[in-house]
């Protein structure tokens, strides 16, 4: 599909020595690495996916915890321990169509998960941050939080919101030792992104190896996929103290997709 993974040492010192982190999505790919590297950190990490097996696998790795979740059901999303100090918001889904041909109900379950879900999250656990000083809430978005593609209604604009929800809460958690960031990653080398070249490929009527390099990545000035250790070590950063002054912001991580 594309050149070989790189690999992406832990250059960022971040010691989480007693800290209680919450990852959504974090049975694989960007979550299990974001989970691993806050659990390498020193950070208790209770690890969310509804898919409860790969999340408790996960949890076997870092020591952590695991729930499974579907988070486009509010009832269980506020039955998840949320007192926790850090929140990386994680999880997510696709779906491509046309808008006259977008099912309804899709576009409401990738906004219940995607937007939802971590504004339910994200008002639980601020209470506990609240009362210890010192909170993150890191927003896993995407490039299309930032710019838009056809056939990806309901995707590109939960991206949108979760970025405009992000934002209101680095405002109202600032008094309070809480920063809110969002990440803003192009493709990214997972199971979620595998999954969308076959959609791609029956939407544009091209073959599947065309996708990567004349859809996924023409828009991108370095042609690879991003590396989900890469997403984590930047997650990692935002939870260091050299970070403190950083809330409110979308940092772009998408090989120069949005410099053009």
């Amino acid at each position: 599909m594309t050149a070989e993974p790189v690999a992406v040492p832990h250059v960022v010192n971040v010691d989480l020595t007693g800290r209680t982190a919450l990852v959504t999505g974090g049975g694989g790919g960007i979550g299990r690495a974001c989970a691993l590297r806050l659990a390498a950190a020193g950070a208790a990490v209770l690890v969310v996916d509804r898919n409860v097996e790969a999340a408790k696998a996960v949890a076997a790795e870092t020591g952590g915890r695991a729930e499974g979740v579907d988070l486009a059901d509010a009832e269980a999303v506020d039955r998840i321990d949320t007192d926790v100090d850090i929140v990386v918001n994680n999880a997510g889904l696709q779906h491509v169509a046309a808008v006259p041909d977008f099912p309804a109900e899709r576009f409401a379950y990738l906004h219940r998960v995607m937007v939802e879900a971590p504004f339910l999250i994200i008002r639980r656990a601020l209470p506990h941050m609240y009362a210890r000083g010192w909170g993150r809430i890191v927003n896993i978005s995407s490039v299309h939080g930032l710019r838009a593609s056809p056939y990806k209604s309901a995707y590109v604009s939960a991206k949108h919101a979760l970025e405009g929800l992000s934002k209101v809460v680095a405002m109202e958690g600032a008094a309070h030792g809480v920063t809110a960031n969002c990440i803003n990653p192009a493709y990214v080398r997972t199971a979620l992104v595998e999954s969308q070249i076959a959609d791609q490929a029956a939407t544009h009527g091209i073959a599947e190896s065309e996708v990567v390099e004349k859809i996924m990545l023409a828009r991108a000035a370095i042609k690879r996929l991003i590396e989900p250790e890469e997403v984590a070590e930047l997650m990692a950063y935002l939870c260091s103290p050299p970070a403190d002054f950083i809330t409110g912001a979308s940092i772009a991580l998408d090989g120069g997709w949005t410099a053009s």
